[in-house]
């Protein structure tokens, strides 16, 4: 199945089966996997695996504690998503937590360094995940659910092209952020922090809430003159014109709205 913008993690993706969660603060997506392998369960990791991916993350955790893999089939998609990120710049590391003795983790190990890492628990697989993490430039303000904060917004994505020395992707970076924290602060109505990460040769913009309701993108309609375009129901169609891949999922207490600039948009 073809995976297009926006790469949303909806109701739908959050079945028994299969559940995704980000950090803004560490920029890791955590993946969980439920129930007995199956074509069915492997064509749902892949779609969240791509989705995960388009948004760039620093590295990519999957928990497949409670995965029932007794022959160790899923490993040829653990394979490829970990080839499919480290490809990207910058990489995107994928790690595993899976007990010691299921033929999956003795199957990966017998492979030597090109697979991916691997861990017992969660807890050890975030702390050696982040620690590996080079780091990376980043901007952050928290904004209050008030009209100025898209203006705020517009302000941190100067600083950072002209820190960074990004010129050519300030105006769509500027657009970009300040339609997501528009949508924000008409939508969600709480205090949203707002993130600005260079990515490679690209900015990465992230917008957290603390609602779980994940934006809608709206008909292509006629907008009304004069308006600004999140007044008019149409912020997230410049956002999806304008941005080179944007999406958004769950994060612990709320969502994330994230969006990628590029100097050479690629959709």
């Amino acid at each position: 199945m073809q995976v297009r913008a926006p790469y949303l993690f909806n109701a739908d993706d959050r079945r028994r089966t299969l559940s995704v969660t980000g950090d803004v603060t560490t920029g890791v997506v955590e993946m969980a996997v439920h129930g007995r392998w199956s074509q069915r369960l492997g064509m749902d990791v892949s779609t969240a695996i791509r989705k995960g991916l388009a948004e760039h993350p620093a590295a990519i955790i999957a928990d497949l504690r409670d995965m029932g893999d007794p022959d160790g089939a899923s490993m040829p998609m653990w394979l490829a998503a970990r080839r499919a990120g480290i490809v990207m710049q910058p990489p995107v590391p994928l790690a595993l937590c899976l007990p010691t003795a299921t033929m999956l983790n003795r199957r990966l190990r017998r492979l030597g360094a090109q697979h991916p890492s691997v861990f017992t628990t969660m807890p050890e697989a975030r702390t050696a995940v982040i620690s590996r993490l080079p780091a990376t430039p980043t901007l952050k303000a928290t904004l209050l659910p008030q009209p100025a904060s898209p203006d705020t917004a517009r302000d941190l994505v100067t600083h950072a092209c002209e820190d960074w020395h990004l010129p050519k992707l300030r105006q769509r970076a500027q657009l970009v952020l300040s339609e997501l924290v528009a949508n924000a602060v008409q939508h969600a109505g709480t205090t949203v922090l707002v993130t600005v990460s260079q990515r490679g040769t690209g900015l990465h913009l992230a917008v957290r809430d603390g609602t779980t309701r994940l934006p809608r993108l709206l008909d292509g309609t006629p907008s009304a003159a004069g308006q600004p375009p999140h007044e008019r129901g149409n912020g997230l169609r410049m956002v999806h014109v304008c941005a080179t891949a944007w999406g958004a999922m769950p994060t612990r207490g709320g969502k994330v709205v994230w969006a990628t600039v590029l100097a050479c948009p690629h959709r």
